[in-house]
């Protein structure tokens, strides 16, 4: 099984010797490390697990790493290269098990070669205690209060990803600001500012931790807000307006896309003329026969969405707690009192009529960040991961994107099923020659032909654009900042891109399944099936939700593996190959 579902093991500790007594307490703080510097990579990492990996030796730590994006260098090879010799004889710490995709055993390798390291059950931990590694399960082989604390932390760093798994919607957190009355407006809708500056900031990096963020009608008509995240370095939501007539202003902040998405969903033929309007903008529209917060985010789990951060007004809060939807809560609460019989408050109405009626949050902390308190806390328990990783047959009841599927269709999207390794944004640098014919590095297959939007135009934009794409530090990155600039400044793309582009990734594929020979193998162990990239929103390189999409990675990867193979096409492959 690939990474993303073993969010379902537990942490481990891997030592090179055999020792009866573990010293709990400093295991428990070195693991629990391991999930903090995991968590610098929320937001940035998703659908994929946030992964930390301590190295320590004689009790002192001489490694660490965390996997910063997807396709970038595995956690664990950046701990063995920060303690060098030091690893040897180690112990490692790690909040989850290594990732092992098919064909791909980078981070396993990496701490069998070093002889250090701690993971969870699985074929990493079989495969760690194969090289005669001691590989300690927390809650299993170590038992203990300051374990099950350790153990906690490790499981409360990808909560997104367990809830996800176990509720079958996105992880969905409900943010709001109130004064000390319980208000989020004066009676007027005036609502600038209740919080403080420090707590405008925190909810900025909040916001980078989601794939997206969502806001009704109502926001967006007294607040045309932007929705941005973190001053607009790094990650950036996509934003989502949901109103079910569409009663919205023309003029908003949100239409602006150059920067970032927007997503508007609605009632089924909601104002017609004004979903025109949208779509001029480069505004999506989503039309939904009822609309309804959970069949909403039923929708986005099917996109591949992990997490959803809400800043909505009351009533949509109390539709999206009453429909079981929201499972952690942000509350700022000011040192102010506006008072108002009319004045909103953060949550409508739940139809609650006794205080034992009240949801009491799980799990909750309060923490003071400049005059305001932080209440933060989960609805919902979580979820109990020992149910381990799921067979072949169990993994779409996890996730709709892999599927049990027949020996003749093979479907891969990103790093987290079988066949990851396939992908785009793998983390495999490619040799390609540059414009005099030398050739030049690139970090991914995906750096490569983002940047080869821009390569040959003549502006120092554009030159820069391409050298800065090159340096990104993940293929998301590189991603974003193709798309971005695309978007922003379209007379920089090179103007035969349409029909070079798919030229472009195919070059950049023969590099990649030419360099690796495991990746070469695993290409050629396919023949005879069809293989569709399983993305559910790109409809050019992906294959769709429902096989709409025209699926063109898949296609060339087919033809590539014929190149290989020296045969002709199958005739199904044939049939898929074709637009």
């Amino acid at each position: 099984m690939a990474a993303s579902f073993r969010v379902f093991s537990l942490p481990i500790i891997c030592e090179t010797t055999t020792n009866n007594s573990h010293p709990h307490a400093l295991d428990s703080l070195h693991v629990r490390r391991a999930a903090k510097i995991a968590d610098k990579s929320a937001g940035f990492t998703s659908p994929h697990p946030n992964f930390g990996c301590v190295i320590t030796s004689a009790g002192k730590v001489v490694g660490e790493g965390y996997l910063y994006a997807q396709g970038t260098k595995p956690a664990e090879v950046q701990a063995v290269e920060a303690a060098g010799e030091l690893c040897r004889g180690a112990t490692a710490y790690v909040n989850m098990e290594p990732g092992d995709c098919h064909g791909d055993r980078t981070a396993v390798s990496a701490l069998v070669k070093g002889h250090p390291l701690q993971h969870l059950r699985g074929h990493a931990v079989r495969a760690l205690r194969s090289e005669g590694l001691q590989v300690d399960v927390l809650g299993e082989d170590l038992k203990s209060k300051l374990v099950q604390e350790a153990l906690k932390s490790c499981l409360i760093v990808n909560a997104p990803l367990i809830y996800r798994a176990a509720s079958r919607v996105p992880f969905s957190v409900l943010k709001y600001a109130m004064t000390l009355d319980g208000k989020i407006a004066a009676s007027s809708g005036h609502a600038s500012w209740i919080s403080s500056k420090e707590s405008r900031y925190r909810v900025l990096e909040l916001r980078g931790r989601s794939d997206a963020i969502i806001v009704g009608g109502n926001t967006v008509r007294k607040d045309n807000p932007r929705l941005t995240a973190r001053h607009g370095r790094g990650h950036v939501p996509i934003r989502i307006v949901m109103s079910q007539t569409l009663n919205l202003p023309e003029v908003a902040n949100l239409w602006d896309i150059s920067s970032v998405p927007t997503i508007v969903v609605t009632q089924r033929g909601a104002r017609k003329s004004f979903q025109k309007f949208l779509a001029s903008k480069g505004v999506e529209v989503v039309e939904f026969d009822i609309l309804n917060t959970r069949d909403v985010m039923e929708y986005f789990y099917n996109r591949g969405y992990l997490s959803i951060f809400w800043e909505c007004g009351g009533t949509l809060a109390a539709s999206a707690i009453s429909s079981g939807i929201i499972h952690k809560v942000f509350a700022f609460v000011a040192p102010k009192i506006i008072g108002g019989k009319d004045a909103p408050t953060p949550i409508g109405e739940l139809g609650m009529v006794e205080m034992t009626q009240a949801l009491d949050l799980i799990d909750f902390s309060y923490e003071q960040i400049g005059p305001d308190m932080l209440i933060s806390g989960f609805l919902q328990p979580l979820p109990d991961p020992t149910p381990g990783i799921p067979s072949v047959n169990e993994t779409y009841a996890i996730d709709p994107f892999v599927t049990p599927y027949e020996s003749s269709i093979i479907f891969f999207y990103k790093t987290w099923d079988l066949y990851g390794a396939f992908s785009n944004f793998s983390p495999h640098p490619i040799q390609m020659p540059d414009e005099n014919g030398e050739y030049q590095t690139w970090p991914s297959v995906e750096h490569y032909y983002q940047a080869h939007k821009f390569v040959g135009v003549n502006d120092p934009i554009a030159r820069d654009c391409v050298e800065g794409i090159k340096s990104a530090k993940s293929p998301e990155e590189a991603a974003r900042m193709g798309r971005t600039m695309q978007r922003q400044h379209p007379d920089l793309v090179r103007s035969d891109w349409d029909t070079v582009k798919i030229d472009v990734m195919y070059r950049a594929l023969k590099s990649k399944f030419s360099i690796y020979p495991h990746l070469n193998s695993m290409l050629l162990s396919t023949a005879g099936s069809v293989l569709v990239e399983a993305s559910p929103h790109d409809l050019f390189w992906g294959g769709g939700r429902d096989g709409e999409g025209l699926n063109y990675l898949g296609r060339l990867l087919m033809q590539l593996r014929s190149e290989f193979l020296g045969e002709s096409l199958t005739s199904s492959e044939s049939s898929f190959l074709a637009p």
